[in-house]
This record gives structure tokens, sequence and C-alpha cells, in this order.
């Protein structure tokens, strides 16, 4: 929830401070249960939750809305700024945000896999709410948004695979891609489509894309049935061979990030380590995570233990990075889910750009 705190001045009643700061008489109400709404005391300070409305958290998302979203959270906020930073198989832009001044860098993702977009209006939404806060010289789940704004920057992909979900959610129903996709999926009736798709629309899995130890989760995949372009699990020609991973891992060289958080979905589950090897810090973050979200901070499944993006980042920096299994149910969840989901997601990002390595 994005607050700003207010010192009540003669004539203030909370219906003119929910005019005035965008919110309603019943979230003012609500934040400061101890006052009289008909005789509040001049001059004391005041909780005044602030109302967003530019991410849109109840469709589906697609390539098209994210741009959408990413172009109108740059214009309504003059400090947030994006970049493109790799082009999607299909030739569909993969966006980046940055907020922030400060020397401390966070790189945060979501939707490397296909059926997972909900984790894309997920960290959409955070980046509004922490706007909004900043603006207002407010609170973002209790932290002060102008402190973390200069002690911090920011980094956010929000939809690393944008072709992949693009078809899972129907936004691409015909053509060469989906013609080839529909093909691939014929080879594994077991998985539906274009529901149970992973992959990036070429039937490379993205989030087993990346040089860490990329041969063993080939010969994993390989001896699961994933030898060829798959819905999900088949780790391409070579490592990076996923042009949405190479963009991942690019953009990651380049804003060098002491911290990264990947969303996916679901299972309500933290991953930190990348086999045995765990950087400083990794454990404590993780703990707090699993403290702020009611999230389990445990170890990867082995069979899932290579070639991730938070696996290269480990092994590449030995900093902290995560995998956030978030929600909880079959993939993909539904936008209705979003409302449960995100607090958890909120708190947990906050948490990174508070942390002190």
């Amino acid at each position: 929830m994005v607050y700003t705190l207010y010192e009540v001045m003669p004539g203030d009643t909370f219906y003119r401070l929910a005019l005035k700061f965008n919110s309603t008489i019943e979230l003012i109400q609500n934040a400061n249960g101890h006052i009289d709404p008909r005789n509040i005391p001049i001059g004391i300070s005041i909780k005044i939750p602030i109302l967003t409305s530019i991410v849109d958290t109840v469709t589906p998302y697609t390539s098209s809305i994210t741009e959408e979203a990413v172009r109108r959270l740059s214009s309504q906020f003059e400090f947030i700024s994006y970049t493109g930073i790799g082009k999607s198989v299909a030739g569909r832009d993969i966006y980046a945000l940055k907020i922030g001044v400060g020397k401390k860098r966070v790189l945060v993702n979501a939707s490397h896999h296909a059926n997972e977009s909900i984790t894309t209006p997920v960290v959409l939404k955070f980046i509004e709410e922490y706007a909004i806060a900043y603006k207002n010289n407010g609170y973002v789940n209790n932290a002060n948004a102008n402190d973390i704004f200069e002690r911090t920057t920011l980094y956010v992909v929000p939809l690393v695979n944008p072709d992949g979900v693009d078809l899972v959610n129907r936004a691409i129903t015909r053509g060469m891609y989906y013609d080839t996709a529909l093909e691939i999926s014929k080879r594994y009736p077991d998985i539906p489509f274009p529901q149970g798709w992973k992959a990036n629309i070429a039937g490379t899995d993205t989030n087993l894309s990346y040089p860490a130890l990329w041969e063993k989760a080939r010969e994993i995949k390989y001896a699961q049935g994933y030898t060829s372009p798959a819905p999900r699990d088949f780790v391409g020609i070579a490592p990076l061979s996923a042009p949405e991973s190479k963009a991942m891992y690019d953009y990651t060289l380049l804003t060098d990030p002491q911290i990264t958080v990947s969303f996916h979905t679901q299972g309500g589950e933290i991953y930190y380590k990348f086999l045995d090897k765990e950087p400083i810090g990794a454990l404590r973050l993780a703990q707090k995570f699993a403290e702020v979200s009611g999230y389990n901070a445990t170890q990867s499944p082995y069979t899932s233990s290579f070639a991730g993006y938070k696996d290269w980042f480990i092994l590449q920096y030995n900093r902290p990075g995560f995998t956030i299994e978030a929600g909880y149910g079959a993939n993909p969840l539904p936008m209705s889910d979003f409302d449960s989901i995100y607090p958890q997601c909120s708190n947990i990002i906050t948490e990174a750009l508070l942390f002190e390595i």
C-alpha cells in the first residue's frame, strides 16, 4: 500500500483529503481507525493511502499491454526512464524500466516463462506505487520512498518472453510463429496448448538458456524427453541461443546489479542458492523475503537447478540472486489471483531495495 503522512490543517475533513490525494474516505478511515472523523485534531500526523491507476490488474497481459504501461509510466513520472534491451524471436521489443539514482543496484525481472504472465503486472504495479509514493513524499510498504530513491537504482524487465506470453494469452492466434508452435505442441499431447506453453515462440525455455552448467541441464532435460523445440524444458542448441535470454544476460552485464529477483509462478517458494553456492547475505535476505511474504526459503529442486537466470547470476557474480515462485495453484494463474499475490511480491521487492549486504 502506498501512503503519505499528512499534518492536519484547520478545515480538513476526510472527504477533502480524499479528493486532494486521490484516495477514498473509507481508506483514510481504515488507516486511521483511532481518529474520530467528525473531530480530527489539528496538527496531528495521519496516514493518507493513495490510489494508483495506470497499471491494469484485471486483464491478462500481452506485449502490447506491457508496452503501453511502460510508456505511460515513463510519461506520467519524469523520473522513470525506459529502454529496449533486445528483441524476441518474433521481433518484439523487450523493455527495461529504471527508477532511482542510488549506488545500490537491484534488477527485477518477470515472465521468463510464457504461462507465468501474472508476474508482469505485479512488477509494473510496484513501479507505479513506488513512483507515486516518491512523488508524494510518501511510503511504499512502510518504507520511505525518497530514501530508497536516493540510495538505490531499481531496474525492472517486466516481460522477458513477449512472444510466449502473447501465445498463451492469445494475442498470437495465426501466422508463421503460431503455426510453428502448434506443430511443436502436437509432439507433446500431454501439454495443453497454448496454456501449458512455457518456452519462447521457437520452443526454447528461456530460463534454461544461461551459461550455468548448461550441459548438465541439457543432460537432465534430454533424459526427460525434451531433445528438440518443445512447449517447455528444451534448453536450446547452446547457451544463450534464446534471444530473450541473451537480452537479459547483456542487460545484467550492463547494469552490474548487487541483487537480482526473478518472479515466476507458482508454489510460494524462494530459491536463493546455486547448488551449494550461497553468496554472502543471500540466506539472510531470503529469510527476510520469507518473513514478509509467507513463502518458504528453500533449495531449488535438483532437476531444475541448472542453466537458469538466477543460477547464472550467482555463478557469475557471487551476489544474491533469487527466484520467487509466487502464488499457488496451476499455471497460468488467473488474474483474479493478482490481489492475493501482489502484496507478497511487493513486500519482497521493497526488502530487496532496503537490504544492506
